[in-house]
């Protein structure tokens, strides 16, 4: 396989197909088994409110159009997540995790160096997950930056978001709702949080993640999907 640049002589008369690179970090390769889109969801995810220029940012809004043209798409027959994020914006994150979802093109997801907070969500959304030995996964309460209003429907709200998540998670991984929710309330582990950390291993034992694997086994498992 080769690289290209968009501006290169479209002349070119290889006879194997180029993938073709994006700067927002996605690339459609052409395999034996067909198309496959990498897509890649790193640093914070962005959603209503803009993020300030020097932080690693994945805006919701440049995805929502992506994932609905790969799933319309006839050549792509395959989607990988890259997952390296510290969590982000929950609605933004949970929009996305359910478009994932919905998906009847294979989805395959790999975390690499964290899967965090929201990334937990957009980490199970895909058919099959896996997970680096050495990543991490932080699960944790839903948490809020900037004014709050210290009224009980504040709290209920707070509730009502957590339990969309939890209910999403359970529903697309093989955790408990009893043992996630534990993990999520952990007081014992993380010093300034409430919260658990999972490693690769850990997260796969407790049915959080589906394997620990690398690229090699993701993109095996989404060549034997396609092929099936």
């Amino acid at each position: 396989m080769c690289c290209y640049n968009e501006n290169e002589d479209p002349g070119n008369d290889s006879q194997e197909k180029p993938e073709k690179d994006h700067q927002d970090g996605a690339v459609t390769v052409e395999t034996g088994h067909g198309l496959i889109h990498c897509m890649t969801i790193i640093g914070q995810i962005e959603g209503h409110t803009a993020l300030p220029n020097q932080t690693k940012a994945t805006k919701y809004e440049h995805m929502i159009p992506q994932l609905a043209a790969i799933e319309e798409s006839p050549e792509i027959r395959g989607l990988l997540l890259l997952l390296n994020t510290i969590g982000g914006d929950v609605e933004a994150g949970l929009a996305l995790a359910e478009l994932i979802a919905s998906m009847k093109t294979p989805t395959a997801s790999l975390v690499l160096g964290g899967g965090h907070s929201i990334g937990v969500p957009l980490a199970v959304a895909a058919q099959r997950s896996f997970i680096v030995p050495s990543a991490t996964m932080t699960i944790h309460p839903v948490r809020f930056s900037g004014l709050v209003v210290g009224a009980p429907q504040t709290f209920e709200n707070f509730v009502r978001i957590q339990e969309r998540i939890i209910r999403f998670i359970t529903s697309n991984s093989r955790i408990s709702d009893e043992r996630l929710r534990g993990f999520m309330l952990n007081t014992g582990e993380l010093t300034t949080d409430v919260g658990t950390v999972l490693d690769g291993e850990k997260a796969v034992a407790e049915g959080l993640i589906d394997e620990v694997g690398g690229l090699s086994q993701a993109l095996a498992w989404l060549h034997e999907r396609i092929d099936s």
